[in-house]
C-alpha cells in the first residue's frame, strides 16, 4: 500500500479580517471602542469603562472629559440587552457627578432611562437605572424631566421588587421627588403610600429612613394622612417608636407621627388605641434629646388645632412639656417651650401652666442660648395674654429683672417676646407700681428705636401699659423716650401706629407730657394721619384729641367747639379760626407782636404772676369803660406792692363802685338804672394828668408779657377784672341749688359786664369794634384779656360765660360759628320728667341767650335753623 500524503488547509478568504486581541492600558482608546459597531467590543468596552468609573470620582471627571458620555448615551438604546446593560450600569455610577448630570440634562437622556425601569428588564438595568434617576432627582430641572417622562410610576412600581438594591434607589429617587407639591399630588393618585409602607418591614436600615423620611414629606397633605390611617400606618409607627432595637429611627417615626396629629380623626385614633400615653411616655423617658425635642415639635404642629390642644389637655400633655422644659439640650428646651406656646390658646392649659411652667420658662429667661430665651419669653408671653393670674404669677416668680435685660437682646422676637411679657404684667396696677424700679421705662428706649415693626409695635404697646402712672409718664419723658415714640407715629406700619397713638394717647394725661409731645410734632403728625383714610385709627384720632384737650386754645382755633368736659383755665386763649396744618403762635409770641387789624386774641388770665390779696372795689377808680381796665389793672399792681388786704363786694356790680351788702347776699347790678349811671359816670371826676399817669401804666402791661429782662421767667397778662368776676359769681351764683337757675342768672351777668341786653335793630350801632381797637391801641398788643372787654358782641359773651361757668362747675360747651358767631350749649332735664320711675330720657341740649334776651334759654332741635332763628 502507498503511503498516505497529508492534505494541506485551505487559505483563509481574502476578504475576512483576521481576529484581533488587544490590550489597552488608556482609557482615551477604549473610549474610541464605544463607536465600534461590534457588539462584543462595545459590551467589553462599556464593562472596562464601568470598573474604571467605580474607582472614583476623578475617573468620573477623565471620562466627561474624553466625550464617553455622549456615545454611551446612544448605548441605553442598542438592540443588544448585553451592551445596553453595561451602558446602563455606567450611568448609573457616572450620575453622581455634577457635571455629567449637567450634561446628560442637555443630551435628554431621561427618557432613555426611564424604559429601563420596563418589567421586562432585568433586574440588574432596574438597579442602576433607579440608580442614575436617584442621583439624577437631587436637581430640581431633572425631577421636572422625571415627572414629564412619566418616571413615577415605574418607581412606584419597583417598590415592590424582590432586589433591595431596586427598593432603595426607587424610594431614595421618590424622596428626592416628593419636594415638588406636584409630585406629592401624583403619588396620592398612584396610591404609592401602602408600598412605601410595607418598606418599613424591610430589614435593610436605610430602606426604612427612606421610606419614613418620604412619608413625613407625604403627610403634610391631609389626603396622605388619610390614606396613611386608613392603611394601619400608625400603628406601623407606633410599633416603630415600641422596638428600642429601631431607635435609629425613631426620630423620623416622630415626625411622621407630628404630621399625623394635625388631623383631627388620627389623632382620635392615637389616642383610642392608647397610642398617645405611649408617645407622651415615650417622649417623657426618652434619653436621646433629638427624640423629645421632635415629640415636643409633634406636640406643637398637632396643637394648633383647637380639637387637638383639648385632647391633649384631657391627656394631661402639660405634664410631659413642663418635664422636658428641664432638659439638658437646649433644642429640647426650644421645642418645649413652642409646644406650651402653641398649648395656651387653651384656657385650662394657661391654668395649669399658672404653678407648673411659669418658674421653669423665667429659669430659662437666663440661659446663655438666646434661642432659649426667645422660645421662653415667647411661652410667656402666651401665657400672660388675656390671663391676669399667670401675669401676677410671672412678676411673683421675679420674671421681670430678666424679661427687662432681655430687652436689649439682639433677637428682635425675644425683645417683642419680653415686650408683651412686660406689657401684659402692666395691664394690673398694683403690678405696674413695681415695674418702675425695674427700670422698664428707659430699658424700652432701645426697642422704640428699633427698625423691626414688630418690636417697635410691642415697645409702643408697653408704654402704653406702663405709662399709666404719673412716674413712669416723667421717666419717659425725662429720658427722651417721647422723641422715638413720636416718629413711630410715621410708620407706615398699621400695628406700630396704632399702638403709638394709644400710648401717645395715656401720655398725653399728664399736661407737662403733652405739651412736650406737642412741641415734638405728636399734633402735626396726628393731623397728618387723620386726614388719611387709610392710615387714620381710633387711637390716633383719640390721641389727637387728648392732645387737644390739653391745649384747648388750639382746640378751639382748630375745631370751633370745645365740650362741657373742656374745662377753660387760666392762660387760654382764642385766637380766632385757623385752618388744618396752620401753626398757631404761642401766646408769648403773640403778646410780643405789635398791634395790627387782625382780629384781636381774647385772653382768660385770672392768675397773677405774683401772689398777692384781690383788688378791693373800693380802690378802683370810679371810672368805668375803657378808663376802668386801666384803673383795675393799676389799681391792683398798686394794691400787690402796698400787702393790703381787701375785701371783694359780693355784688354783681362793677367792681369799680362801692356798694353795701343788700341783706338777702345778691345784688341787683343787672338793673338798667345802674348801666345807665355807670355810663353817665364815665370819664367823669378825671384829671389830665392822671390819665396820662394811667395811659403809662398801661403801657407797662406788655413788658409784664415778656418784654422785660430776658432772665425773668415770662407771664401771662393778668386780667383783674375776670378775678373779680370769678370771685362775684363763685359768692353769688355758685350757692344757687338750681342749675337752670344758675344759668339764667349767670348768663343775664355776662350780659351786663359787656355791654348789656341788645336788640337785633340796634345791632349795627353797637360801636364794639372800636373798642377792641381802643384796648389793643392802649394795650400795644393784639392780645386783649377777656375781662377789660367792656362792649362784646356774640363771641365775646360766649368765651366769657364759658369761662365763669367752668369756674363754678356749670356745664356748658363753647361753639364757634360763622361770621363772628359763637354761642353756648347747655344740657337740661326735663322738669316734667323729673320724679318719675324708669329710664329717663337723655337731657335736652338748650342755646344760652346772651344778646338779645340774656338768659334765655332756647331748645335746640335742628341746629342750622334754631341759629338761624336766633342770631
Amino acid at each position: 500500500m502507498g503511503k498516505k500524503v497529508k492534505k494541506e488547509a485551505e487559505p483563509p478568504p481574502k476578504d475576512v479580517f483576521d481576529p484581533l486581541t488587544i490590550e489597552s492600558k488608556k482609557a482615551a482608546t477604549v473610549v474610541l471602542m464605544l463607536n465600534s459597531p461590534e457588539e462584543e467590543i462595545l459590551a467589553k468596552a462599556c464593562e472596562a469603562i464601568y470598573r474604571f468609573a467605580l474607582k472614583g470620582e476623578e475617573n468620573k471627571a477623565t471620562l466627561l472629559e474624553l466625550g464617553a458620555v455622549e456615545p454611551l448615551t446612544k448605548l441605553l438604546t442598542h438592540e443588544d440587552k448585553i451592551v445596553r446593560r453595561n451602558a446602563t450600569m455606567i450611568f448609573g455610577i457616572l450620575a453622581s457627578n455634577n457635571d455629567v448630570k449637567k450634561l446628560l440634562r442637555e443630551l435628554d437622556v431621561m427618557n432613555s432611562v426611564i424604559a429601563q425601569l420596563a418589567p421586562e428588564e432585568e433586574v440588574v438595568i432596574h438597579e442602576f437605572a433607579s440608580l442614575c434617576l436617584a442621583n439624577m432627582s437631587a436637581e430640581y430641572t431633572s425631577k421636572v424631566q422625571i415627572l414629564e417622562h412619566g418616571g413615577l410610576e415605574p418607581l412606584v412600581r419597583l417598590l415592590a421588587s424582590p432586589d433591595p438594591d431596586v427598593k432603595k434607589n426607587s424610594v431614595e429617587c421618590i424622596y428626592n421627588l416628593t419636594q415638588d407639591f406636584q409630585c406629592r399630588a401624583a403619588l396620592q393618585e398612584l396610591n404609592a403610600i401602602p408600598p412605601i409602607l410595607d418598606l418599613l418591614k424591610s430589614e435593610y436600615p436605610v430602606i426604612q429612613l427612606l421610606a419614613l423620611k418620604t412619608l413625613g414629606i407625604i403627610t403634610n397633605d391631609k389626603e396622605a394622612r388619610t390614606t396613611l390611617r386608613d392603611n394601619q400606618g400608625v400603628d406601623h409607627l407606633i410599633k416603630i417608636l415600641e422596638t428600642k432595637e429601631l431607635n435609629d429611627l425613631h426620630i423620623e417615626a416622630l415626625s411622621v407621627i407630628a404630621n399625623c396629629l394635625e388631623d383631627m380623626d388620627t389623632l382620635v385614633l392615637i389616642q383610642q388605641t392608647g397610642g398617645l400615653k405611649k408617645l407622651l411616655s415615650f417622649a417623657e423617658n426618652s434619653t436621646i434629646p433629638d427624640i423629645q425635642k421632635n415629640a415636643a415639635k409633634a406636640i406643637t404642629k398637632a396643637a394648633y388645632d383647637p380639637e387637638n390642644r383639648k385632647l391633649f389637655h384631657e391627656q394631661e400633655v402639660e405634664k410631659c412639656l413642663v418635664a422636658l422644659l428641664g432638659s439638658e439640650n437646649d433644642g429640647t428646651k426650644i421645642a418645649a417651650s413652642q409646644a406650651i406656646s402653641a398649648m395656651c390658646e387653651n384656657t385650662g392649659s394657661k391654668e395649669f401652666f399658672n404653678n407648673q411652667g411659669i418658674p421653669q420658662l423665667i429659669v430659662l429667661l437666663k440661659s446663655d442660648s438666646e434661642e432659649v430665651r426667645e422660645a421662653a419669653s415667647l411661652a410667656l408671653a402666651n401665657l400672660t395674654t388675656c390671663h391676669p393670674a399667670n401675669a401676677k404669677a410671672v412678676a411673683e416668680a421675679d420674671g421681670v429683672d430678666p424679661l427687662v435685660n432681655i430687652l436689649s437682646s439682639r433677637r428682635d422676637g425675644a425683645v417683642a417676646n419680653a415686650a408683651t411679657v412686660l406689657a401684659n404684667v402692666a395691664m394690673q396696677e398694683p403690678l405696674r407700681a413695681g415695674l418702675q424700679s425695674h427700670g422698664v421705662t428707659s430699658a424700652l428706649l432701645g426697642p422704640l428705636r428699633s427698625a423691626n415693626t414688630v418690636v417697635q409695635s410691642k415697645a409702643a404697646l408697653t408704654v402704653a401699659a406702663t405709662a399709666c402712672d404719673v412716674e413712669a409718664r416723667t421717666e419717659l419723658r425725662n429720658s427722651g423716650g417721647l422723641e422715638p415714640l413720636v416718629e413711630l407715629l410715621r410708620s407706615k406700619n398699621d400695628e406700630v401706629r396704632r399702638h403709638a397713638s394709644w400710648a401717645v394717647m395715656v401720655c398725653a394725661n399728664d399736661e407737662l407730657t403733652a405739651v412736650e409731645l406737642c412741641k415734638l410734632g405728636a399734633l402735626d403728625i396726628l393731623e397728618e394721619v387723620n386726614l388719611s383714610a387709610s392710615r387714620k385709627n381710633k387711637f390716633s384720632e383719640a390721641a389727637y384729641n387728648k392732645l387737644l384737650n390739653n391745649n384747648l386754645s388750639l382746640k378751639y382755633s382748630l375745631t370751633g367747639y370745645l365740650s362741657s368736659s373742656n374745662i377753660i383755665s387760666d392762660g387760654f386763649y382764642d385766637y380766632g379760626r385757623i385752618n388744618p396744618g396752620t401753626k398757631l403762635l404761642p401766646l408769648k409770641d403773640l403778646c410780643l407782636q405789635e398791634p395790627s387789624d387782625q382780629r384781636a386774641v381774647l385772653l382768660v388770665n385770672s392768675k397773677s404772676s405774683d401772689v398777692s390779696p384781690p383788688p378791693s372795689t373800693e380802690d378802683k377808680s370810679s371810672d368805668v369803660g375803657y378808663g376802668r381796665s386801666i384803673s383795675s389793672s393799676s389799681s391792683f399792681r398798686r394794691a400787690s406792692k402796698e400787702k393790703t388786704n381787701y375785701h371783694f363786694s359780693t355784688g354783681f356790680g362793677s367792681p369799680t363802685e362801692e356798694k353795701s351788702e343788700p341783706p338777702s347776699g345778691r345784688n341787683t347790678a343787672l338793673s338798667k338804672g345802674t348801666t345807665k349811671e355807670r355810663g353817665s359816670r364815665k370819664g367823669r371826676g378825671k384829671k389830665e394828668e392822671e390819665r396820662v399817669k394811667e395811659e403809662e401804666e398801661v403801657s407797662t402791661l406788655p413788658k409784664l408779657m415778656g418784654e422785660g429782662s430776658p432772665e425773668k421767667e415770662w407771664y401771662p397778662p393778668f386780667d383783674p377784672d375776670f378775678r373779680v368776676y370769678v370771685y362775684e359769681v363763685t359768692k353769688s351764683i355758685f350757692p344757687i341749688t338750681n342749675i337752670k337757675e344758675q344759668i339764667e342768672v349767670l348768663a343775664r351777668y355776662v350780659a351786663e359786664k359787656m355791654g348789656g341786653k341788645m336788640s337785633k335793630e340796634k345791632l349795627h350801632n353797637f360801636s364794639w369794634e372800636l373798642h377792641i381797637s381802643e384796648l389793643k391801641f392802649q394795650l400795644k398788643s393784639n392780645v386783649v384779656p377777656i375781662g377789660q372787654i367792656k362792649k362784646g358782641i356774640f363771641y365775646h359773651r360766649a368765651l366769657l360765660f364759658k369761662a365763669l361757668a367752668d369756674k363754678i362747675g356749670i356745664g356748658c360747651s363753647l361753639v364757634r360759628g360763622e361770621y363772628g358767631r359763637a354761642w353756648n350749649e347747655v344740657q337740661l332735664m326735663n322738669e316734667s320728667r323729673k320724679g318719675l320711675i324708669g329710664a329717663l330720657p337723655p337731657p335736652e341740649v338748650y342755646i344760652v341767650d346772651l344778646m338779645f334776651h340774656p338768659g334765655g334759654l332756647m331748645k335746640l332741635r335742628s341746629r342750622e335753623a334754631d341759629l338761624y332763628r336766633y342770631l
